[in-house]
Formats: C-alpha cells, structure tokens, sequence
C-alpha cells in the first residue's frame, strides 16, 4: 500500500491539510481519534465512507513524515 495514492492534498479543501482520498476527513482527524484511544473499527463505524487501508495510511504518512523531519538545533 503506497499512501501517496490515497492522502491527497488539495488547496480549497481544508485549507490544504492532507486528507483521505479527496473526503473532508483529514489524517490529523484520524491521527487524534486513534491517539484518543479509537480503535480502527470505531472510525470506520463513526465515519463509513472510510476502511482500513485508509487508516493505515494515515499511519504510514505520519511515519514518512517523522522520518523526513528536520530537526535543526539552535
């Protein structure tokens, strides 16, 4: 599963903010509910139009992004 083909980035939607497959749901939206404790099947009940290849790859952007990371030290 490559993520790139599911979070999408579109200027006039949510201000820009990655979000998933074009939807109004952002991969912050997601990231928070999991980091609150939801369990993948809890969004997916909570919000229908997403799967689990979706939340995967939120989590799978969330790494590339921690690992691309540019920590500059003052």
């Amino acid at each position: 599963m490559n993520y790139r083909d599911i979070i999408t980035l579109e200027p006039g939607k949510r201000s820009g903010k990655p979000c998933i497959r074009g939807l109004r749901i952002t991969v912050y939206d997601v990231l928070e509910m999991l980091a609150q404790g939801m369990t993948s099947e809890e969004i997916i009940d909570d919000f229908p139009e997403l799967n689990e290849v979706d939340i995967q790859a939120c989590l799978s952007y969330a790494a590339d992004r921690e690992q691309n990371q540019l920590i500059l030290s003052r």
